[in-house]
This record gives C-alpha cells, sequence and structure tokens, in this order.
C-alpha cells in the first residue's frame, strides 16, 4: 500500500545534516527516528532558528520497500534538488550582497512590444523608499523603456497617410436618415440668419407638446426648462387660416470641439452677448450620440432620439425670433443667432459601425458633417484647438474616476499608442481614428488629439472660410482678442464697453479642479512621448492652416 509523505526541503546545520545522513542506513526506524517523528517533517535550520521553509514536495513510498527506497530520493531526483539549492543559494547570495542598496531586484522592468502591463514588484518596494526616490526610479524605469516606445511611434509614422475621403450622394443620406429628411425643409425663412421654418401642429390646447421629449425625461434640470416652455408654447404658436404652426429653427453656428480645449469658456463668454441664443442645453450631443440613442456607448443603446425633440432645444430662441419678426416686418433679416455647443461634434463618429454597414475598408461611409452640411451648407462652425500633449492629460485628470496619477497616465498612454500601432497595420489612418472598438479599447482617448485628421473631413464638406480655428493658449492670453475674433466671424453687431467688459473679463469657466492641480504635470518622458507621437498631425495641421503656431512648439 502506497501513500504520500511531505518531506521539508531547506539548507541544514552540519548535525542535522550528518544526522541525516546517518538515518539513511537499512536497519533505519521511522518510529525511533527523532527526525521522521512528528508526521515526518524534517524541522528546518537556517542561522540556528528552526522553521518550515520553502517548498513542499510530495513523494510516494510503498511499505514493502527498504528505508531508502521509502523516504530518500533518487541519485535523479537528488540532483535535481540539489541543483535547486544551488539557485537558491546563488539567489540568496545576491540578495545579501545587493539588497541593502537596491533590494531584490531579479530583473529590471520591461516594456513589451507586444503588451503593457504595471510592475506590481516595483510598487510592492515603494515603502522601502521616499516619495523622491519612488518618483526617480519610476522616471528612470521609464526612460529605458523609451526605445521600445520609440519604435512603436516610429511605425505609427511610417503608416501615416491623408487620403481625401470619397463624400456620399445626397440619395444615398436620405435612404440613411429618412425622418430627419422629412421632418427638415431644405428651405427656410429669407428674414432670419438662421435656418427656420413655419410646421404645421396638429394638436389643442390640452396637448403637452413636450411629453414624449427624451430630453425632458433625461434630467429634473431639463424638466424645468421644459415646465416653463409648456405654459408658454400655445402663446407663441402662428394663426392662419384655421390652423397652427410653429417655428422651428436649427442653429445659425456650431462649436463643434474640441473637449478639454476651452469650448466651456468660449460658450459662456459668447452667451452674454445680447443678439446670441444657445440651444435649452449646453451639449445635447445629437448629431453624435442621441440620434442613435447613445447616452454613453458603454452603457448600451437606448430609444434613439427623433429631431423633434433635438428642435425642442431651440424653442426658446425661436420664440424670441418670432416676437423680433413679428415686431419690426421692415428688417432684411432678424440679428439674433442660436448657437449649439457639442464638443463632441466633430470628432464623435463612434456608432457608424452599429448602423451604417455599407463600409468601404473599415472606414465609415457617412459622418456627421454630411449630414449637416446637407441641410445647412452655409452653416458656420468655430473649432478651440489646444496643444494635443496638454489636452490629452488635462482630458485624463477631467475623466479618471479613481488612482489618477502621473505614473497611471504614463501606463495608460504606453497601452493607447500599441493599440493605435496595431491597428495601422492592417488599416487605413482614417479607419483607425473612426474604429469604436479600438477608441473604446484605448485608456486615453488618444486620437481625440488628431486634430488635423477630423479637419480635413469637415473640409471635404464645408469651405474653408465657414470654419474658425482658434488656439486655447492664445485665448487664455488675450481673451478680448479672441472673442473679437468670434464676433467679427458671426457677423455680430459692436457692443457697449460695459457690455465688452461683461464678456471679456469675466473669470474663465471649467478649470482644472484643484485636487488634479495637486497632481502637478506629467511626466517628462511621457511628454516626450506624446510630443513625438503628435508631431506629424501637429505638422500637417500647420500646413493646412498656414501658421506655425499649430504646432505647438515650446519658446
Amino acid at each position: 500500500m502506497r501513500h504520500c509523505i511531505s518531506c521539508c526541503i531547506a539548507l541544514l546545520s552540519n548535525d542535522l545534516h550528518n544526522q541525516c545522513f546517518r538515518c539513511r542506513g537499512p536497519g533505519h526506524n521511522s518510529q525511533k527516528c527523532p527526525l521522521c517523528r512528528e508526521e515526518n517533517k524534517v524541522l528546518l535550520h537556517v542561522d540556528s532558528k528552526q522553521m518550515n521553509l520553502l517548498a513542499i514536495l510530495e513523494v510516494r513510498t510503498d511499505h514493502s520497500e527498504s528505508w531508502a527506497g521509502l523516504f530518500c530520493l533518487k541519485k535523479g531526483k537528488l540532483c535535481s534538488l540539489m541543483f535547486g539549492l544551488l539557485i537558491m543559494m546563488l539567489v540568496m547570495a545576491s540578495y545579501i550582497l545587493t539588497g541593502a542598496k537596491h533590494s531584490l531586484l531579479l530583473m529590471q522592468p520591461t516594456l513589451h512590444y507586444g503588451t503593457f502591463t504595471s510592475n506590481s514588484n516595483y510598487m510592492d518596494n515603494e515603502s522601502l523608499c521616499d516619495t523622491k526616490d519612488q518618483s526617480s526610479k519610476m522616471n528612470i524605469s521609464y526612460v529605458k523603456d523609451y526605445p521600445s516606445i520609440k519604435v512603436i511611434i516610429d511605425t505609427i509614422a511610417s503608416n501615416i497617410e491623408f487620403i481625401d475621403r470619397r463624400l456620399p450622394d445626397m440619395e444615398d443620406l436620405k435612404k440613411q436618415e429618412t425622418h430627419m429628411f422629412s421632418v427638415i425643409p431644405n428651405k427656410f425663412l429669407p428674414n432670419s440668419k438662421n435656418p427656420c421654418w413655419y410646421e404645421e401642429y396638429g394638436g389643442n390646447t390640452s396637448r403637452d407638446p413636450y411629453a414624449t421629449n427624451s430630453y425632458a425625461l433625461y434630467s429634473k434640470r431639463f424638466r424645468t426648462i421644459f415646465d416653463y416652455l409648456r405654459k408658454v408654447f400655445w402663446n407663441h404658436l402662428y394663426h392662419y387660416q384655421d390652423k397652427h404652426y410653429r417655428l422651428r429653427c436649427l442653429p445659425h453656428f456650431y462649436i463643434i470641439g474640441q473637449p478639454k480645449c476651452g469650448t466651456t469658456d468660449l460658450y459662456d463668454r459668447l452667451r452674454l452677448h445680447p443678439d446670441v441664443r444657445f440651444s435649452a442645453i449646453k451639449e445635447p450631443h445629437w448629431w453624435t450620440r442621441k440620434r442613435f440613442g447613445i447616452i454613453r456607448l458603454r452603457d448600451g443603446f437606448h430609444n434613439r432620439y427623433p429631431v423633434e425633440d433635438y428642435l425642442d432645444l431651440f424653442d426658446l430662441a425661436a420664440h424670441q425670433i418670432q416676437n423680433a419678426l413679428q415686431e419690426d416686418t421692415s428688417k432684411e433679416y432678424n440679428k439674433l443667432i442660436i448657437g449649439e455647443a457639442s464638443a463632441s461634434t466633430m470628432w464623435d463618429n463612434n456608432a457608424w459601425i452599429f448602423f451604417y454597414d455599407n463600409s468601404t475598408d473599415g472606414e465609415p461611409p457617412f459622418l456627421i458633417q454630411d449630414f449637416i452640411h446637407a441641410f445647412q451648407p452655409n452653416a458656420k462652425l468655430i473649432v478651440m484647438l489646444r496643444d494635443p500633449v496638454e489636452r490629452l492629460y488635462s482630458d485624463y485628470l477631467y475623466f479618471a474616476s479613481a488612482n489618477k496619477s502621473v505614473e497611471d497616465f504614463h501606463e495608460k498612454v504606453t497601452e493607447s499608442l500599441q493599440l493605435f500601432e496595431n491597428c495601422l497595420v492592417d488599416y487605413s489612418l482614417r479607419a483607425c481614428v473612426y474604429n469604436n472598438t479600438i477608441n473604446n479599447a484605448m485608456p486615453v482617448r488618444l486620437q481625440v488629439g488628431l486634430y488635423v485628421v477630423f479637419l480635413l473631413d469637415w473640409l471635404t464638406v464645408f469651405k474653408k472660410d465657414q470654419i474658425l480655428i482658434l488656439r486655447l493658449e492664445d485665448h487664455a492670453s488675450n481673451v478680448k482678442f479672441t472673442m473679437h475674433m468670434v464676433f467679427q466671424f458671426l457677423d455680430l453687431g459692436a457692443l457697449t464697453e460695459k457690455q465688452e467688459a461683461l464678456i471679456t473679463k469675466s473669470p474663465a469657466s471649467n478649470t482644472r479642479r484643484p485636487a488634479d492641480r495637486n497632481l502637478g504635470p506629467m511626466l517628462p518622458i511621457t511628454r516626450e512621448i506624446l510630443r513625438d507621437f503628435y508631431q506629424p498631425f501637429n505638422t500637417k495641421l500647420a500646413q493646412v492652416l498656414s501658421d506655425e503656431a499649430f504646432l505647438w512648439r515650446k519658446p
């Protein structure tokens, strides 16, 4: 009958080692042997102290065999054991010799070309060093990783190719959004700067025109706005030949991007102008998300928001425009203009893969600008950009929910670079930029800073003079100058000195939170990596705009 016994293995002192050798004789009695009692386990000695140490090796024994066959290892296994002990002794020796200075560093952390993982061994040893030493060691480690990351960046740069996209036919657009084209007309009122029109209203005074509006159902704050609109709705209907009409409007201009580039501050200042009105909600995200039924893509799809829900957001402005039109019909057009400021409009086409299945080589056949241009070929577009390196870090600090640190940001950047590089091996630049799978997998929104890719696609449908490109750095240093550029671009009237002071001297909006400021700047090596990555895109952007300021070179 066979059974298992456990043998504890370690470095033995001389007297115990000799005793163990003597007990190997054929006349050995395991019942009387002091080493074999206590469940056949050998107590090990290191520096004259007893301890149960290292591995437990299970071996099988047969009572009918001699003691040597029952307890001792065969010669082959004994050699393997001794070899293992020798390796362990070398490791222990390396620890004793170097541990005082460097701790037990069996392997330097390296960045593998295939995957990126955090170094848990290093983090476990952080308590051994003060904060300054930790930062220094991490920087040294990341600097050593730079050549491997540079290979990835060089591979990305070698696969960058800016190719004009093929525009879709109008009939194809109509097939994709039949309802939208049935609601929005192709002609608007001639005496309004905004694309407005009268739509017949078939309800009565008891009917709630906003009962099914998805925006009203989504937020209590939005419901407050719609409660007011319900009260004044009937008073703003236009009555003609026993029919009722409501004024519908789309925005005259759009602030289309980019996130964390100062769009909120621009919006807050511009809405103070007496001739500017905005949607009831600052960022409806209708063109990019809500019309597809997306609130957050990771949460799945909801009911699609129809275009009527989006138009309802401009009813407050439409009421004021209607009043102005009725009060003074002698004017060529009403001077009030409507704006919309969703910072996702320029870049977010993530939903296309779920709705437009006639793709070509992984590229979306239809983009947001195709539909906006189909209805509003004369729309004006405002873009606020920022050094993409700083934009990405600000984006990370704003949207990351926990465990934020400069080291975590660095790891997320390297992982995102790897994912983007892997995509470019098989697909075009545009296909990777608009790839929903890649965008969701990247832990930081690396693609949002590829401004020129998005801008070139917008320039395929809109004229260059219809798009105003601003830099956050210029806006922050001279608010008055950039706001004058915006006023001129939108053909807004002159302001009084008091009105201008109110707009230009108010504090900046949506600045970095104190807790995020306390994290400090990103690691220098992270900044260098990102500058290398964005450099070819910035170079192309500066060429398109004929302005070297968009290279974001540091003085």
